[in-house]
């Protein structure tokens, strides 16, 4: 047995011993006869699946209709609970592992922190590291999509299993523990079982946030500060320059829970201001409790140590009063912080009784200089390894999440802002139509407003439901401002962001409120536009040159460190164009952002609107990072984390720390030595350019082709997919569609790319690039494939696409596909649709087999065909499930118990696949 087989073994037998318990529970709970029932299920589709067996399709397929619906029901909760246990066996041993090389002291893997300080002292830049940190900003920012279907409870039980597994790998068990502990995971797993998937009700945006604040308490709140305090460790042990350095917070986790306005009306004034709330409570909870278990710890005598004169003065401060402190100054010191910052919190949330004479801090800076007090006493007294335990910890801290946690984003669609200017200027203009001027005329307009010092509303004016609302929004957000600091909302987001007045419109908006000051040009937000389709892709980097031209607003990014964000979308550029064009777009757009701001000498930092799936600029973080082209990162990065990624990456602390040092490792790799091959060689640079430009362009004819240009395509896809279900299920705060009807043009990017990944097609992340590649094939016979290979060989870029291509044809299931498929009424209709699905398919294979030299998908990547290979005897027959629920529905049986099945259905398929919204 190879070494690699040795280590899956411990794989093997967690899903086997997890699967046993599930086994139990369901014949506890349900009889043998079910689970004799779902065993023969998964046979049959294993059969199906392994060899194509079409006696084993015949047979799956009248087992399935043979079933009740409550038999049904049983089976499919079954199967999504396997592929739930499945999950956190895979996470638990890949923690295993890390652990295991770590242990070994094997030399650091790629993407860790250590790998990436290592190899820039190696490279003789250590001098460059000090620059870096200093301008540096790392931000995943945690979105709330409807692609995240785990319900809380769900995601506990889970939790709770998998600290079972992991003690079981930390600690050496005497025979009763090893027992125990075995009890223990057989009662998680009949909680879990018994514990409902669905939610009974839609979700409000304030359980949006409180289920995106659960990962601060499972992850954030603690890794974070950990993982600043093991880079200043790693640093200081290679250079003593760093022996006393604390490094600036060049890493916060953003949020737009909340604050993401975009087509979701239910977030209001009201709802930001209850956000911010919750997470100031949230945070200062923390805090509190790390005040009480560091004034603990710190039982100091003073007749044993002194202490400085400030810590001595904070502690006469303190309204501690117990005889039994009295000698402990620094008890009683944190005992008096303690104090204030329960006031604090008092205060801030305007619940509760302040205590008398005990004053609130101001700021979150104010209390980190009493925790600097404590921390400098400390060490001047000899006792710097107690400063740097919990304390260490609570100060970074401090310093990272401030009163507020999170920044919290603002997000509104361009055409919200332009009715809400348009009908302000209408109120102070009588005949004045915004909508009607082109764009210089609006510019020149705005312009001239901005440099006035009137305000276009009135308090006296009616303004529209619209009008008001975005107008109290904004003044919300000044008064958060002030009561927790500029850093809790710091951002404005224009979506479709499509010209320069776009970005104007939203500089007046901050005016009217006074956020934006014209007598100094100066802006307490920034403004971000976020370019997402194809055609505003290609039209971002004029637009940003426009603006930066304009004297206005080149003030407003002088109050703003002369840096301006753009955020780029992924999901609505691939809905759009398809997957080869976008991710070329996408990569055209920041190399030629790169020039026009360097050409203006302004600072740019990128914002990556990607997704879960590959559909949306999902894959590895840390591949995507390094393939970015020359200059974009630049020290600074921002990416969005959606939907059921937030949980594989941030529930489980270990995994979510390990997580966060990929992103940090990646901007340093990047920023500090970037590989000559981040661009194509320059001796064939040209020509692989010039290849990407045609493959794109075949590309998104094929794919634009067929979505947009079909008879019927429209038809096949709402009846060929479970998307009207998905607009159903109570999974997202937002509706599915912009609008109220079925174009694909309305719908949303996620839950098209969610509906492809149900019926495991998977089309968003591939179609378009066979016929793309037997198009450059046939125009270039004699050179094409040796051409696509170098590329595939020296550009991380294309290498890094065709990467995440594979991941996504590895998971898809074409077999499967073309049962769904079979629900499309009109067989004409079917046929010629799904036939050049399955050629496309095919062909996308072809080429990227012939283009990596792989025989078979993920070849390179054995964890994830280890992944699948565990996964999907699974996840398969809940597609079966899913089409026969589908198909019963359809034909008339819409009760309460169709509907509760096929939701199951697609909770145990998007928990499987883990990545496919």
């Amino acid at each position: 047995m190879q070494m690699n087989e040795v280590k899956d073994e411990l794989l093997s037998s967690d899903i086997r011993q997890l699967g046993r318990l599930l086994g139990d529970a369901i014949r506890n709970h349900l009889g043998d006869p079910a689970f004799e029932r779902i065993e023969h299920v998964r046979q049959l589709a294993i059969r199906f699946r392994r060899d194509n067996d079409q006696d084993a399709r015949a047979q799956l397929s009248d087992a399935l209709q043979a079933l009740s619906q409550e038999e049904t029901t049983q089976l499919t909760r079954a199967f999504s609970y396997f592929s739930l246990l499945a999950n956190i066996a895979e996470d638990q041993h890949h923690i295993r592992r890390t652990r295991a090389h770590l242990i070994a002291g094997s030399p650091p893997r790629q993407g860790s922190l250590s790998h990436a300080v290592g190899n820039v002292f190696d490279a003789d830049k250590a001098d460059a590291l000090e620059t870096f940190f200093e301008d540096a900003f790392v931000s995943p920012v945690f979105t709330a999509h409807p692609t995240e279907v785990q319900r809380k409870s769900i995601q506990n039980c889970q939790m709770a299993i998998a600290r079972l597994l992991s003690e079981r790998d930390r600690v050496q068990m005497t025979p009763e523990e090893a027992e125990q502990n075995e009890e223990a995971l057989g009662r998680g797993i009949v909680t879990l079982w018994q514990t409902r998937l669905l939610r009974t009700s839609k979700l409000s945006v304030m359980d949006e946030v409180a289920n995106g604040l659960s990962f601060y308490d499972h992850t954030i709140l603690r890794e974070l500060p950990k993982l600043y305090s093991s880079l200043e460790t790693m640093l200081a042990q290679r250079d003593a320059r760093w022996e006393d350095a604390e490094l600036p917070n060049f890493m916060k986790v953003g949020s737009w829970i909340g604050g993401d306005r975009d087509g979701n009306p239910f977030v209001t004034a009201d709802i930001l201001r209850s956000t911010l709330q919750t997470q100031a409570d949230k945070v200062l909870d923390f805090y509190l409790g790390e005040l009480r278990k560091l004034a603990s710890q710190l039982s100091l005598a003073q007749i044993l140590n002194a202490c400085s004169e400030p810590l001595r003065a904070l502690a006469e401060r303190s309204a501690d009063a117990s005889p039994h402190r009295v000698d402990e100054p620094y008890r009683r010191a944190l005992h008096g912080i303690h104090a204030r910052l329960d006031v604090t919190r008092v205060v801030l949330s305007g619940k509760g009784k302040q205590a008398d004479g005990v004053q609130p801090y101001a700021t979150a800076a104010e209390l980190l200089a009493d925790l600097d007090v404590v921390q400098h006493s400390l060490v001047s007294n000899g006792l710097r390894s107690l400063a740097r335990g919990r304390l260490r910890q609570l100060r970074r801290a401090v310093k990272v999440f401030g009163f507020s946690l999170a920044p919290l984003d603002l997000r509104q669609n361009s055409d919200v802002h332009e009715r809400v200017v348009g009908e302000l200027f209408a109120g102070a203009q009588p005949g004045l139509v915004y909508l009607d001027l082109d764009e210089e005329q609006r510019i020149a307009l705005l312009l001239a407003e901005l440099e006035s010092p009137r305000l276009l509303a009135s308090p006296y004016a009616q303004y529209s439901e619209e009008t008001t609302s975005e107008l109290d929004i904004f003044r919300a957000v000044r008064d958060a401002h002030v009561k927790y600091g500029r850093e809790s909302v710091p951002n404005c987001i224009i979506s479709k962001a499509a010209s320069v007045s776009d970005l104007l419109e939203v500089a007046l908006l901050l005016k009217e409120v006074g956020l934006l000051r014209q007598d100094s040009r100066a802006a307490d937000v920034n403004i971000i536009p976020l370019f997402e389709t194809i055609d505003d892709l290609r039209a971002g980097p004029a637009i940003m040159a426009r603006a930066f031209g304009l004297p206005f607003y080149r003030g407003l990014l002088a109050s703003r460190a002369d840096q301006q964000e753009v955020m780029l979308g992924y999901s609505d550029s691939n809905k759009d164009g398809g997957f080869l064009t976008s991710g070329w777009e996408l990569y055209k757009a920041e190399i030629e952002l790169v020039t026009v701001f360097k050409q203006y000498q302004i600072k740019l930092r990128l914002f990556h609107g990607r997704g879960g799936s590959v559909g949306r600029g999902g894959g590895p973080s840390y591949e995507a990072i390094l393939a970015q082209p020359a200059g974009a990162v630049q020290g600074q990065i921002r990416l969005t984390e959606q939907g059921e990624v937030i949980t594989a990456k941030y529930a489980n602390p270990e995994v979510g720390r390990r997580n966060l040092e990929v992103l940090v490792a990646a901007t340093i790799q990047s920023t500090l030595l970037p590989q000559a091959q981040l661009q194509p060689k320059a001796s064939a640079g040209a020509g692989h350019l010039a290849a990407m430009e045609e493959l794109s362009g075949t590309a998104l004819n094929a794919y634009r082709d067929l979505v947009y240009g079909t008879e019927g395509f429209e038809q096949y896809f709402w009846e060929s997919t479970v998307i009207a279900e998905i607009a159903a299920l109570n999974i997202g705060s937002r509706p599915a569609s912009r609008k109220k009807s079925t174009s694909i043009e309305d719908l949303r990017a996620i839950p098209w790319v969610l509906s492809w990944a149900q019926c495991r097609l998977m089309l968003p992340g591939w179609f378009g690039f066979g016929s793309a590649v037997q198009a450059y094939l046939a125009a270039h016979p004699a050179d094409g494939a040796d051409v696509l290979r170098g590329m595939y060989t020296d550009w991380p870029f294309f290498t890094s696409l065709l990467s995440n291509m594979d991941m996504v044809l590895a998971k898809s299931d074409i077999a499967i596909a073309g049962k769904y498929a079979e629900l499309v009424k009109d067989k004409t209709l079917r046929d010629a649709i799904f036939t050049r699905i399955r050629a496309e398919y095919a062909a996308t294979l072809d080429a990227l087999k012939l283009i990596t030299g792989q025989e078979e998908l993920q070849q390179a990547n054995p964890l994830m065909q280890r992944s699948i290979r565990n996964r999907f005897p699974y996840i398969d027959p809940l597609n079966h499930v899913q089409v026969e629920l589908l198909k019963r529905f359809r034909e008339g049986k819409q009760d309460a118990a169709a509907r509760t099945g096929i939701h199951l259905s697609i909770n145990g398929i998007a928990a499987g696949l883990r990545n496919s919204g």
